[in-house]
């Protein structure tokens, strides 16, 4: 697929899928840090991909897809242990010791990376005012929204070291992320799109398996002490997470714009906030909710710029 090219598609099933990797990856930081009270980190990744991997696996076999005929596997690989391995490893890595909502402040900066990154939509990215304000007002106000728990975090001297370098890997995570999301936009392997999904998410729980040994997590893990709310948070993220969130992604990627699928890096802020004051018992301001109404803004101004530019293009074609 060219650079500027994306397939056309339904708009109930674009809307559809903004929904799952809006709502349900938002909410998927408050089930990774379920998750791993009782799973070691390269366990969890490792079991989280692979059997998520093998299940859409079945599928495909199910459905008559060829897993072996589809050209590109190496590129699914390296995509998927970019986006899955490193983006979402780091983020189960720095959840041991961070709160959800804080790993997913830091993450949100990963639309400023698909605008860097992304160098064939540089001319389109800025140009337009509302990307870049959107982007950056989207920024602000998830900064806005966290604002309270950044500064209670280093108010404590000893702990700063520790947030220091989980916020320097989380940045890591976000590169990694535009990255991954960008070569599987451009590199995307020939076939059918949920067969190279498959090879995404096995690749990528393939990847965690040396950290285990290097760690010898299995030393010191047992199956049958896994709390009961960790097993279901694993079984979230499997089919929530990775085989329906993940594949929703994808698929946006070819029919969307980078930097319009990125959106989702503010708006799963807002999901994880709102799952705290629910389930949690956290509180929320007057300054967080104005961050989510920020937020909110933001997202409207990045998609009007992709609603105008198709309204312009329809007026040119029937005119």
């Amino acid at each position: 697929m060219s650079a500027s090219e994306t397939k056309s598609a339904s708009p109930i099933m674009v809307i559809l899928a903004f929904a799952i990797i809006y709502f349900v990856w938002g909410s998927t930081y408050f089930f990774i840090q379920i998750a791993v009270k009782g799973f070691p980190p390269f366990i969890l990744g490792a079991f989280r991909f692979i059997i998520a991997g093998l299940i859409m696996a079945i599928w495909c076999i199910i459905k008559g897809e060829k897993l072996f005929g589809i050209k590109g596997i190496k590129h699914a690989a390296i995509s998927g242990i970019l986006l899955l391995f490193f983006g979402t490893g780091i983020v189960i890595w720095v959840e041991q010791s961070m709160p959800s909502a804080m790993v997913a402040i830091t993450v949100s900066s990963a639309p400023l990376w698909f605008v860097l990154l992304d160098k064939p939509k540089w001319s389109e990215n800025f140009r337009s005012k509302s990307i870049i304000a959107g982007m950056l007002i989207g920024l602000a106000g998830v900064i806005l929204l966290f604002s309270e728990q950044i500064s209670q975090i280093f108010s404590i001297p000893e702990s700063t070291p520790v947030k220091m370098s989980s916020m320097i890997l989380l940045l890591f995570a976000a590169i990694t992320w535009a990255g991954g999301s960008l070569y599987s936009k451009y590199k995307s392997a020939e076939g059918p799109i949920i067969v190279s999904t498959t090879w995404q998410i096995m690749a990528a729980g393939i990847a965690f398996i040396p950290g285990i040994f290097i760690r010898d997590e299995f030393s010191t893990f047992q199956w049958s002490e896994v709390p009961s709310d960790s097993w279901f948070a694993v079984a979230y993220l499997v089919s929530m997470g990775s085989i329906a969130g993940f594949s929703a992604y994808v698929w946006l990627l070819q029919v969307r714009t980078a930097m319009q699928v990125s959106t989702h890096s503010y708006v799963n802020p807002v999901v994880a906030v709102l799952l705290g004051v629910f389930f949690a018992n956290e509180k929320i301001t007057g300054i967080q909710v104005a961050g989510l109404i920020i937020i909110l803004g933001s997202v409207f101004l990045i998609n009007m710029a992709k609603y105008r530019k198709e309204k312009l293009a329809e007026r040119v074609k029937n005119s």
